[in-house]
């Protein structure tokens, strides 16, 4: 049977870029800016930071430390924390529900992703004087939105197939700088244009009466795990392809940075946006202020906008925003197509070549299902796994690391990294805090979100 300790990140940096760009993707510059336009700007960005710091974290690192311990898929790393039968078999249970979620989640990655590339592709057909082609490549319809989902889904494939330092790695270290030099621009951009300052005071002035409200704190815990990709199984992935002795304190913060850093750039670069497609006489919000198409926006908004530039800039424009969202869905994808892919190598004779085709050709089908079937399922998929899913699932990996794993072991886990002093104040703290007030914490939550 195969292992993943057979494989490991070259440098810690290759490792914070892969780990980022699972972070840093279609959760952060589709999910949040929606998210936040939908929920009150200003007090869910307060509330998503918040999150971030409680539970986003400490989460985070409770994960890629599961992960490392076990160096194997989720459903086992999670059984070796007990070895009592019964609590290891549900430790395996809650391990492969993780699993689960991450081809859930791909499926719609790969839809939403496929609309990225098709958005990037119609200014092309426009220049080119192609107007039919241009149409059908923007408009909603279900040979296009199967095409190029199954054009993403193969693209995704491709890079999975190299391997952990070959494919992953290799590849998040090109496109994170990419995605972050793009992003920075586009927000500088949109920042100077008539219209903007009005979003910026949306997004940056929070109103304090809904800070509390329970939709607005259910949606920042959801985009909270969901741009981190905490429950989905994949720090778990990757933390069993990290070295023993590395801090993770230090790279689950840098990681964590970088994920928040890029949902700030992606509101601040399309929130104000909405507001300059407003002013240039774009309609945002419906009569009852209500935003209008808030699941498609950046498919919406952006393009008004980009058209009422007018001339070769909306163009060029259209162009670098949409392979900026397909980068970024590439390389959230990467890592929860990993989570089935080294399960299936793991427990089956299969090797990565074919588990990886056998776990993308699942995908394309399940994904081809959604499109067929899109008012129905494509919603209710999205919030099966990132409101519903993620969060137990994470409730149940904070209980099995501060109550089941045994504590000499997560010491010993603790003390092999390199700098790591097991008797200061940080470490005193982490176990006691995922122990106790993670699953409190996520425990209020959900039961707001399941009583409202």
């Amino acid at each position: 049977m195969a292992t993943n300790s057979q494989a490991q990140f070259s440098s810690k940096i290759g490792f914070i870029m892969a780990a980022a760009g699972s972070a840093v993707g279609v959760g952060n510059i589709w999910g949040f800016p929606t998210q936040a336009a939908t929920h009150g700007g200003g007090a869910f960005l307060l509330m998503y930071i918040v999150l971030i710091l409680l539970l986003g974290y400490p989460m985070l690192m409770a994960e890629l430390m599961v992960g490392r311990h076990g160096q194997t898929n989720p459903a086992d790393a999670m059984a070796k924390l007990s070895s009592n039968k019964l609590l290891s078999k549900l430790g395996g249970a809650i391990g492969f529900g993780s699993i689960i979620t991450a081809t859930l989640i791909c499926t719609f990655y790969c839809i939403l992703s496929g609309w990225f590339i098709s958005h990037a592709i119609a200014p092309v057909a426009q220049m080119a004087e192609q107007p039919e082609v241009a149409n059908w490549l923007m408009e909603f319809s279900v040979s296009r939105n199967l095409v190029f989902t199954l054009i993403f889904t193969a693209l995704v494939i491709m890079v999975i197939r190299q391997g952990v330092q070959q494919g992953i790695e290799r590849w998040s270290k090109r496109l994170m700088p990419l995605l972050l030099l793009m992003l920075v621009l586009g927000s500088i951009y949109i920042l100077f244009q008539p219209g903007a300052m009005t979003g910026l005071k949306q997004l940056l002035i929070p109103d304090f009466s809904r800070v509390l409200d329970t939709d607005v704190l259910v949606s920042a815990l959801g985009q909270t795990f969901f741009s981190l990709t905490v429950g989905t199984g994949a720090m778990m992935v990757y933390g069993a392809y990290l070295n023993k002795k590395d801090n993770l304190a230090k790279l689950t913060g840098y990681v964590t940075l970088t994920d928040t850093l890029v949902a700030f750039l992606a509101a601040l670069m399309i929130i104000p946006a909405m507001y300059v497609a407003q002013h240039q006489g774009v309609q945002i919000f419906a009569d009852d202020g209500s935003l209008l198409n808030s699941d498609t926006l950046v498919f919406t908004v952006l393009p008004a906008l980009f058209e009422s530039l007018g001339g070769i800039t909306q163009y060029i424009l259209a162009i670098v925003f949409f392979i900026l969202m397909t980068i970024a869905g590439l390389t959230s994808a990467m890592s929860i197509v990993e989570v089935p892919t080294s399960y299936l190598v793991e427990k089956t004779k299969l090797n990565r070549n074919q588990a990886t085709l056998y776990v993308g050709l699942f995908i394309a089908l399940v994904a081809s299902l959604i499109v067929f079937n899109f008012s129905s399922l494509f919603g209710a998929i999205i919030t099966l796994t990132t409101e519903r899913a993620q969060p137990l699932i994470a409730l149940g990996i904070a209980i099995f690391l501060g109550w089941v794993w045994r504590r000499n072991s997560l010491i010993e886990a603790i003390s092999a990294q390199d700098g790591v002093d097991t008797s200061s104040l940080f470490w005193k703290i982490w176990p006691i805090y995922v122990k106790y007030i993670c699953p409190l914490l996520i425990l209020v939550i959900i039961a707001q979100l399941f009583t409202a």
